[in-house]
């Protein structure tokens, strides 16, 4: 059933799910021309940002994380929309031969009966569990040996309203889990518009073009650098994917924007470079003419409430 606010519906077992915000999410399952226009320019976006960082010597993957509507249509139950039409499902088979490619759709389809939810109920985001069993599927596609303990770090449990819960009236509460992954990793650059919202205590808030550098020194890390352009799937602070590559190799740089600037890859010269977008945000495609530094000054002045806009739902 739909809540009393737009935008969440309620399926079974008080299990949200986002319909729509900004990016209108129920178009993430419609067919027709538009869809398959967006879908194939996504496809030929890919494409093209794999042979350009192949021609830098870099190797180069995309990771597209699936809306819950995706992964948990079992849990919807009362909304009428069509799972096998998910834009995760559709691109997954256009690229199925591409290395720049790496479904994650399938394993967490595969994973969601087992003990431990893959996302949160009452949040648009995945669980710590749903995110190792992506980072596993990342490092073997990578060629890349997690560590051995990753998934048995500290971990700290706390109840929280989640940004579902926030939109229903009783703002239901979740048991929320997190590893404290940092232990080798040590973050040794922070950008201007990160570090301003810091040193206001408003880091929660910061979005689109948050910027930080970890270094790992650590003898079992591999030693290869990786620039990570991501959204709050990764997050700047270590506890999702971001933490989890921080503490698996030499070198994480990540960057928060589904466009990537192409300056900042030439200069860094990483090993890798890896993609990682949220389904909604599939509604718009990028350019590609993102500039870390600009969106880093940015952050300390007046555009703020812009890039906020930005990384909206």
């Amino acid at each position: 059933m739909a809540s009393g606010r737009e935008s969440v519906h309620v399926g079974r077992d008080g299990w949200l799910f986002l319909t729509g915000g900004s990016n209108r999410v129920m178009d993430r399952y419609r067919g027709g021309l538009r869809h398959w226009l967006l879908l194939r320019g996504w496809a030929r976006l890919i494409e093209t940002r794999a042979r350009r960082a192949e021609s830098l010597g870099i190797r180069c993957l995309h990771v597209i994380v699936p809306e819950k509507l995706s992964v948990y249509d079992d849990k919807v139950e009362g909304l009428r929309y069509a799972p096998a039409k998910a834009s995760t499902r559709r691109l997954a088979r256009r690229l199925a031969r591409h290395p720049a490619y790496l479904d994650l759709l399938a394993p967490l389809r595969a994973g969601r009966d087992g003990p431990v939810p893959l996302y949160l109920r009452t949040d648009t985001h995945w669980t710590i569990q749903g995110c190792l069993l992506a980072y596993r599927e990342i490092m073997r596609a990578l060629g890349a040996i997690p560590p051995a303990d990753i998934g048995a770090r500290p971990q700290v449990v706390s109840e929280e309203v989640m940004d579902l819960g926030e939109k229903l009236r009783d703002s239901p509460r979740e048991r929320l889990d997190r590893l404290m992954l940092q232990r080798d990793a040590k973050r040794v650059e922070v950008g201007p518009m990160l570090a301003a919202y810091e040193a206001q205590g408003r880091d929660r808030e910061a979005h689109v073009g948050a910027h930080v550098v970890y270094r790992n020194e650590a003898e079992a890390a591999d030693p290869r650098r990786l620039v990570l352009f991501g959204d709050s799937c990764a997050h700047f602070d270590p506890f999702l994917l971001t933490g989890l590559l921080a503490e698996s190799f030499r070198e994480v740089h990540f960057v928060w924007s589904a466009s990537l600037d192409w300056h900042y890859i030439e200069r860094v010269r990483p090993d890798i470079l890896l993609f990682e977008l949220a389904e909604r945000f599939l509604a718009r495609l990028p350019k590609d003419d993102f500039d870390v530094t600009v969106s880093g000054q940015r952050g300390t002045g007046g555009r703020v409430a812009q890039m906020k806009a930005a990384a909206a739902q």
